[in-house]
């Protein structure tokens, strides 16, 4: 539930009100695995179920009820003050930000950046900053933001924990350029992006270069995505599609031991990084059978396997206020590969990715 205060034309308090049940077979197969492997969820091979408020600034989730079979919660997700003053725009608080121009990979996204298989994005996660965006001259926008973090294990906001970025957006023409410079987590970044026009196509290009400065330390890599898209028309239909190549320079090809290596696990810990390989082919085509119903079709290809997950769906605005999204998530590859699954050390089991069938229903009141 979204409430927006106004207390000017260039003042307003926005609050995100969320109450979540989860529960179910998964929730009680994955805590029987983390009491006997409880080193599973800290290197990522057991996913984060819900969402907490160990690292942010504000704790504004509370747990109603909690067991083995389900857990009742409820939280704020934006909790922002805005000003809009003549020459910019000014927010302090829970919100969401989201930068660069990858469709399925998004590298330069620093904060709770979309998985590429989630194939739901009406709403992000907010973040705990103070974000200030201005405009330098007419074709120049800056944006700066400061995520101050606390230390899990102390509850101290930690300057170790915690991000200072900016990120200057050019457009001198028909072709439009980002450059970003961060510090995150004690990391050191600098990243360019651009997007521009190939006939009726649109192009897109980014690429971040990371300088290790943690705990960890290790060799400095790069994360690049590259893709394009274009829309046309087939027997009257309105048809849209896209293909991207992304880059991990963090990827691996032996993911038993990719589990274990903290740089690739704390990122997969803080929802940054969600693949263990290095090149990916990825796409999507979507087809309007009718204004009121689309159906697309989505993949994601680790290249070297190969190995990848197929995301057939369908989507219905059954009504003004309801629409009904039916969809599916089937992986493929030898055993062996990353999505086809493979060993985790010292155990008997195996990490697979689970097929998986959906029925979503989106009431707006």
């Amino acid at each position: 539930m979204k409430n927006k205060l106004f207390f000017s034309t260039r003042t307003n308090f926005e609050t995100h009100y969320e109450a979540i049940l989860y529960g179910g077979d998964t929730r009680r197969k994955t805590r029987e695995l983390q009491n006997q492997y409880p080193g599973f969820t800290s290197y990522g091979a057991v996913q984060q179920e819900t969402i907490n408020d160990d690292e942010r600034l504000m704790n504004l989730t509370h747990i109603i009820k909690e067991n083995d079979d389900y857990i009742l919660y409820q939280r704020l997700d934006r909790f922002v003050l805005t000003w809009q003053p003549e020459w910019g725009t000014a927010k302090i608080g829970r919100q969401a930000v989201t930068w660069g121009n990858g469709l399925l990979f998004n590298p330069m996204d620093l904060f709770n950046p979309f998985a590429p298989t989630d194939v739901i994005r009406d709403y992000k996660i907010g973040t705990d900053m103070a974000n200030l965006a201005f405009n330098l001259t007419p074709r120049t926008a800056m944006q700066i933001l400061y995520v101050p973090r606390r230390n899990p294990e102390t509850g101290e906001v930690e300057w170790e924990q915690s991000s200072l970025t900016g990120k200057m957006h050019l457009s001198p023409g028909t072709t439009e350029f980002d450059l970003m410079a961060a510090y995150h987590y004690q990391d050191y970044i600098v990243g360019v992006g651009s997007m521009g026009y190939w006939g009726n196509a649109a192009w897109r290009l980014d690429a971040t270069w990371t300088t290790l400065n943690g705990k960890y330390p290790d060799d400095d890599y790069l994360s690049l995505v590259a893709n394009i898209d274009y829309s046309w028309f087939w027997r009257d239909k309105n048809i849209y599609g896209f293909v991207e190549y992304f880059y991990n320079g963090l990827g691996q090809t032996d993911y038993s031991q990719a589990l274990f290596d903290p740089n690739i696990t704390e990122r997969i810990r803080r929802g940054e990084l969600f693949t263990l390989g290095r090149h990916y082919f990825n796409g999507q085509v979507q087809l309007e059978l009718h204004p009121l119903f689309n159906i697309f079709f989505s993949v994601v290809t680790n290249i070297d396997d190969p190995s990848g997950v197929i995301q057939p769906r369908g989507t219905w605005d059954m009504q003004t206020d309801l629409q009904c999204t039916l969809g599916a998530n089937l992986n493929f590859g030898e055993t062996g590969t990353e999505y086809g699954g493979f060993s985790i050390p010292g155990t008997p089991v195996y990490h697979v990715p689970a097929d998986s069938v959906y029925l979503w229903l989106t009431y707006y009141f």
